[in-house]
């Protein structure tokens, strides 16, 4: 069971976890008193809960992957520094700009502008798509909610008036 209270079961997904949800609530059926629309709005709220929850479990990477898209540029910029400066002491140690005292420094600096922009051109690629997706599944979750939500509410629950019989015999 996760945070949402519901079993889930290995491979199932968040479409099924969310569906269960509003069901859940669609069986427990009215409370008495409760409004049609209330009733909508409580089966509703279980749904968005748990595609919030759900939502939340892949979220985490997001910021790893701005982070690394964000910051790998200046760690290679700063190679790049570290490198141009190594041909300049280079230059300097031997009085010569040939070819064969400026290349050392040329490459080290060209290399770690690579690598930098190899870990950051895939980093911001993941994070836009993975935004992209999450950003898609939440306005299809919430929009689902809404329309199971609205459907259920206009049909008798599974265990007609479950929540009244309950309260009716407590008292």
């Amino acid at each position: 069971a996760g945070q949402s209270g519901l079993a889930a079961p290995q491979g199932e997904g968040v479409a099924a976890r969310v569906l269960r949800a509003g069901t859940r609530e669609w069986r427990d059926g009215r409370e008495q008193g409760e409004s049609r629309f209330e009733y909508r709005h409580r089966m509703e709220h279980a749904m968005r809960h748990v595609l919030t929850i759900e939502l939340r479990r892949v979220e985490p990477g997001l910021p790893f992957l701005a982070t690394t898209g964000a910051v790998a540029p200046f760690i290679g910029l700063f190679g790049t520094v570290w490198g141009i400066m190594n041909s300049f002491a280079g230059i300097a140690q031997s009085n010569d700009t040939s070819l064969a005292v400026v290349a050392p420094g040329i490459a080290e600096a060209l290399f770690a502008t690579a690598i930098g922009l190899i870990a950051a051109i895939p980093a911001v690629m993941a994070y836009n798509r993975l935004l992209v997706r999450l950003g898609r599944l939440r306005q299809d979750g919430q929009a689902a909610a809404t329309e199971l939500a609205a459907g259920l509410s206009r049909r008798p629950p599974a265990l007609a008036g479950a929540r009244a019989s309950a309260s009716a015999a407590a008292e």
